[in-house]
């Protein structure tokens, strides 16, 4: 994929997603997840795999695992077609395609306009769905693809191990902010957190929800107690992770308050994006024993 503008901005709070089909539904992928978009090709099984995992495939120098999209999406056996594609993506330093029917274009839109669905709608804690965006004329569900490859695979996702690694630890009362949309992964950061001595975890759904509440304390002569550290997810609706980084550390009173971007989404051009806007550190999803340890410097040096 050709780097597109919107990655080398700063705090737009836009995406640009990739809109494809499946069985005639329209759905989307943040441009900044997909490396490439080709034809789909020939896959080799892998015995035992998970139902939705097609197999692999070795375009060039690496092999790939090919998600049965239609089949994950709907349970039904997928109705092959001359002109099916492959999305290959990369994030959570991970290469996978997902297969699909095809692309329709890539659309440009603020989060503001993409709105989570109802729970009982998204399958409660463990749906798969960003949230929905209306583009032109027709409704584009954006897809969740870390948690659905978190529910194929995983191991893949955020390991507790990593922090029973780190030995025995103090209880820490520093009071953490984490903005992350998915309640799932959200609940798996906290219960990390606090098997590391973060016990004072506070959670909102988005950015937006983090700015407010970051502005209706930032008055107080205790804000600094209320709010030592900030852990960002980037992909959010209403309010992104970049456009809550620009407004924290542009921001006169809470621009010391170390802040943190964990996503999967972490490369070369986001993190030159990150740096721009001021984040302190930014890390890859699922790396939680990383995080820690980046969380002990960053109090450490602010005295928490």
């Amino acid at each position: 994929m050709a780097k597109t503008e919107i990655l080398l901005e700063s705090g737009t709070n836009e995406i640009e997603i990739m809109v494809f089909t499946v069985y005639g539904e329209l759905y989307g992928i943040n441009v900044a997840k997909v490396k490439e978009v080709m034809k789909a090709d020939k896959v080799k099984p892998m015995p035992h795999a998970h139902p939705s995992v097609e197999g692999i495939f070795k375009p060039r120098d690496i092999v790939i695992t090919v998600v049965d999209l239609p089949f994950y999406l709907t349970g039904k056996a997928t109705e092959r077609g001359e002109r099916d594609i492959f999305i290959v993506t990369g994030f959570n330093k991970m290469n996978i395609a997902f297969h699909v029917e095809s692309v329709v274009g890539i659309q440009r839109i603020s989060w503001k306009d993409i709105q989570k669905p109802d729970k009982t709608l998204n399958n409660g804690e463990d749906g798969v769905v960003t949230g929905i965006a209306q583009c032109a004329d027709s409704m584009v569900t954006i897809l969740d693809f870390e948690a659905i490859v978190a529910e194929i695979a995983p191991e893949t996702t955020i390991n507790l191990d990593e922090i029973k690694a780190l030995g025995k630890r103090e209880r820490k009362d520093s009071n953490i902010i984490l903005a992350e949309d998915s309640i799932l992964l959200a609940k798996m950061v906290e219960q990390a957190l606090e098997q590391a001595g973060y016990h004072n975890l506070k959670h909102f759904n988005n950015g937006q929800e983090a700015w407010d509440y970051l502005s209706s304390i930032k008055g107080s002569p205790d804000v600094y107690d209320k709010v030592a550290l900030i852990i960002t997810d980037i992909e959010m609706p209403e309010m992104d992770g970049h456009r809550l980084t620009k407004l924290v550390k542009t921001d006169a009173v809470l621009k010391s308050i170390p802040l943190i971007i964990f996503s999967s989404l972490i490369s070369p051009e986001m993190e030159e994006k990150g740096r721009q806007l001021g984040a302190d550190e930014q890390l890859s999803k699922p790396e939680i024993g990383h995080l820690v340890t980046v969380m002990d410097e960053l109090l450490s040096r602010a005295g928490k």
